[in-house]
This record gives C-alpha cells, structure tokens and sequence, in this order.
C-alpha cells in the first residue's frame, strides 16, 4: 500500500471505522496510478514540477510527490487546487474529475470505485480478527490486501457472502461435495487428486465445488439434484485454503492446488473455467512439460505447476464449466529441499507475508539480491518466448519465487495455464479440436506485449520499487544491474532472435495494460488494450556513466 497518510478532513467526518482511511488510501492511490498511466501521461496532462508530479483533470490541477519509477509509489496525499489552495484530494473528488473528463457514459464506475473501497475496509476488518497461516507461502498468497495496484477497482466482487471465502482475511473452508452419475462425468487426465475428497455412492463419482459457486448456481442445480444426475454429498472431510486468485485453493490434505471455477467478477474477469480452457489445460500441461525441462537444464531453478487433469459434469455448457475444477501440482511438491515458496505478489507490496530471512537479506544487499531475483524470473521467461515460442503470463500473481535460508532467491515457479499461450506458427497443433486451439495461440507481436508488460511492468517494476523505497537512487541501480543481466542474456543469442528485447533495452517504451480503459468501455478483459510507459532502462544508462 503506498506511503500515504490522507488528512482525516479528506473522509467521512463522521466515520469512525479505523479501517475506513487506509481502504480510502488504496483506492484513491489505485485510481489515481490508473489516472496518470492510461490518460494524463498519454494526453501530455502530466508535468514535473520540483517534488511533485502535477496533472490536470478535467481541468482541474492535482499535484502528488511521486516515487518509484513507472510503479508510481505515492509519498504523500494528492491535492488538488480547490479556491486558489491545495486541499487534500478525496477518493469522491476524483471519481467525478474522472468521470467528467471520460465524458459519462458509465453509470457502473462510481460503483465499482466505491465498491473496491468497501471491500478494503471489509478485508482489513476481517483480517484483524483473523489468525494467519502457519505455512509461509500461504501466509504470502494472503497478503494482497490492496489489490492490483494498476487498477480502478481492483478488490470489488459481486455477489454476496464473499468474506467468507477471501484469502486476505486468512479464510479456510470445507469444500462441498457433490457426486456426478458416472455416465455423465466430464474429465480429462490425471484427476485422481479429486477421488482423495470422499466416496461417491455406486454409480457416481465424487466432484469436489466451492460452497460459494453452489450458491451462485442454486437455481440451474435443482433440477439434476432432484432426478439423480447429481447427489449433494455434504461437506467435504477437510478445510481448503484460498490462494491470491480467490477461486483457486490448496488442499493440504493432497499437497495439490484446485481451480474451482467462480461466477464473480474479480478485476475484468468472470472467474469461471471456460470449457475449451478445462481442455486447454491438459493440452499444455503434456505440451509444456518437455519445454519446462529444457528451462530447468539451461536455467537452474526453474520450476512450474503442472494441470494433469480437470473434471466436470456433462450437464451442458453452464454446468459444464460452472461445476469444472482443474488439478494444479502445489507448490511444495515442486521446489527444492531447504526452499521456501513465496508470491512474488506479496514482493511487491511489501514486508507483509514475506519471510524474515527474506526482509533481512533484501535489505542487507539489495542490488545482489536484485540481480539473484532478475536472473531467476526473467531469463526462463525470455527463453520460453524466444526459444520455445510460449508466452508465460509472468505477473506477480503467477510467479512464486523460491527462497534458501538465507532469504537469496534461488528458485522461480511460474503458474496458471489460463494465460499461457502459444506463439502462432511455432507450434503444430493439428488434432487439438479447433475451438481449443484457438484460444491456445497469441501472433508473436501480441505474445511480445503479454510478456513484456507481465514481466517488466506488472512485475519487475513493481518489485523494484519496494526493493529501493524512496531512494532514487537505489531505484537506478538496481534497473542498471537489471540491464546487465538482460545484456548478458542477449549476448548467448543472435541479434534478429531477440530483437524485441533489444529494442526495450536500447529505449523502446514498455506496454502497460489499460486496466481502466477496459473498465470503462465494460469490456472483456481480453480486449484490453496497452499504453507505452516509459523505460526504467534509459535511466540505467544513464546510471552506467
């Protein structure tokens, strides 16, 4: 969450939930991040002004000390000019300077806005009574309170009830269990994972679902509930934990991971599993397992989760997918004696879920430990992509990063076929039904901008900026030891085969996703454009010399 202490003036002089200011600071600092990545800086609205970057909205000057490269960490309240004086900048004010400038049109927004800072002030409230995990690496899956940093509403879910089921207020739960009549089962793979959650009555086999989306699809499961073609089996023998994502979740009892699907939107997404992604799951689970071996022998450490298999009911296509969870490998099965998992999520925003070994060596060397993370998470990303044609969705949400006991990045464990594609024509994909590969494959030159922007934007920038703090400088080491590793990389290869990569480090603007674009158009999340954010490695050069 960024350093930032709103005025108490900026709120509800009524409001005493101490909980109220913190959700007002993250979803104010969200916005605004949005505001100057996807509007102000493109339309030549921001400028630098001594400490202070200042903008206009609708006209109106905002001015807010800003650090932390292209991540935009705020270091204290925005303001804006209100009767010739700076006066603290509420999260009210900005919704309307912003829907004022978008010119309407989106009768959602303000709701969505206001919705994601309920849902902060609800999560903090929870969490406060709530007791963390043991295991460090789910204790790091929990920790994203605030949400994408990048995003307008980045903690609003529909639906209600929602608390019950939110990793950041350290929830656990028992999943139902629901038996599917055999000559209706849908499943692909390895799904022995799911046998290990209960008997099923003869004839029948056992389906594990979140409690939640039973509730959600109360209506459409009352008729097969009723004739046979499912049974409600209760609950099931054990708690399961929510990861970062919400709907996937880990069974300690397995050691494995569950994707349940969710019919909730949580950022731009409907969270349910799309029938020909239970499919495409298995297919690149058998696909990507010779690549991944050939990653782990040029870049040790290199480690990811498998989906063998998913299973279903063959009740049609609302069911179909609604009912469908996929086996994930969990992240302990994977990673080395001695390592220690944790979400590259929970890195990035801070000390909160983060082992101490880790806090202390990151501050003892941060540009050794700097260098250490860049070399394990980039190089097996670039060499997918460039060696391999597979694009690897490499945000902070997708990637643990696997520590020794002396807190030095060792390991890195990418996750989540849903955004793993394959680049068009690298690939032979005959046999594989149509309407599976299709969403399989990305152009090259789409494939670029995922990984570029999950990679160096979403992630490494993000990263970066808590490792440096408000140090400037430090901020420009770190990217010029960044620089280095990615140069060392480039020179193992020909030029023309990685020619984009050598276009970023010469200067080339990154892309970011327009998170508040797509929101605003109500649009898909695959239809979300990117806007090009300045290099943090023109700087480097700089820092170099």
């Amino acid at each position: 969450m960024d350093r930032l202490l709103l005025d108490a003036h900026a709120l509800d002089p009524h409001t005493r939930d101490p909980h109220e200011a913190p959700a007002e600071e993250a979803a104010l600092g969200a916005l605004l991040r949005c505001w100057l990545r996807e509007v102000g800086g493109p339309r030549g609205h921001v400028h630098a002004a001594g400490p202070h970057l200042t903008l206009r909205v609708a006209g109106t000057p905002v001015r807010v000390r800003v650090s932390g490269g292209i991540a935009l960490r705020f270091d204290g309240p925005p303001e804006h000019l209100a009767e010739g004086r700076w006066r603290p900048l509420d999260l009210p004010s900005l919704v309307a300077l912003v829907e004022r400038e978008l010119d309407g049109g989106n009768e959602e927004f303000a709701a969505q806005v206001r919705a994601g800072r309920e849902a902060v002030a609800a999560i903090l409230a929870a969490r406060a009574r709530a007791v963390p995990p043991a295991d460090p690496w789910l204790a790091s899956e929990q920790a994203l309170v605030a949400g994408h940093p990048f995003h307008p509403a980045p903690k609003a879910r529909s639906g209600d009830g929602w608390l019950d089921y939110a990793p950041e207020t350290h929830a656990r739960f028992a999943p139902r269990l629901l038996g599917v009549r055999a000559d209706l089962v849908a499943q692909e793979g390895d799904t022995t994972a799911l046998d290990a959650f209960g008997d099923a009555p003869a004839g029948y086999v056992p389906l594990p679902a979140h409690p939640w989306q039973l509730d959600l699809l109360a209506a459409e499961l009352r008729g097969p509930l009723a004739d046979g073609r499912l049974v409600d089996l209760g609950t099931g023998p054990r708690a399961i934990v929510p990861t970062s994502s919400v709907r996937t979740v880990y069974d300690p009892g397995t050691g494995m991971c569950l994707k349940f699907s969710l019919d909730v939107r949580i950022t731009n997404c409907v969270r349910k599993n799309a029938w020909y992604e239970l499919s495409g799951a298995v297919e690149l689970t058998r696909r990507l397992t010779p690549v991944f071996e050939r990653l782990a022998r040029s870049f040790p450490g290199t480690r990811w989760l498998p989906e063998p298999g998913y299973r279903s009911a063959a009740l049609g296509t609302r069911l179909l997918e609604g009912l469908g969870v996929i086996v994930r490998s969990g992240p302990w099965a994977v990673c080395g004696p001695g390592t220690t998992p944790v979400l590259a999520g929970a890195l990035a925003a801070g000390a909160d879920g983060v082992p101490e070994a880790v806090l202390a060596r990151r501050a003892a060397d941060p540009v050794g430990w700097w260098e250490a993370y860049v070399e394990r998470v980039a190089f097996p990303v670039l060499d997918a992509f460039f060696g391999h044609g597979v694009v690897l969705e490499a945000h902070v949400q997708n990637v643990l990063v696997g520590f020794d006991a002396a807190g030095w990045p060792v390991e890195a464990v990418f996750r989540d076929l849903e955004g793993t594609k394959l680049v068009s024509g690298r690939h032979d994909l005959t046999g594989v039904p149509g309407e599976v590969a299709g969403p399989l494959s990305f152009d090259a030159a789409r494939g670029w901008n995922r990984v570029a922007y999950c990679l160096f934007v979403n992630h490494l920038a993000e990263v970066a900026a808590t490792v440096a703090g408000t140090a400037d400088g430090v901020l420009r080491a770190l990217w010029a030891v960044a620089r280095e590793s990615l140069e060392r990389y480039v020179t193992d290869h020909t030029t023309d085969s990685v020619a984009p990569l050598t276009r970023l480090l010469a200067g080339a603007p990154l892309p970011a996703k327009a998170n508040l674009g797509v929101r605003w158009a109500r649009a898909a999340d695959r239809a979300a454009g990117y806007v090009p954010v300045p290099s943090p490695f023109c700087e480097a050069e700089g820092e170099r010399r």
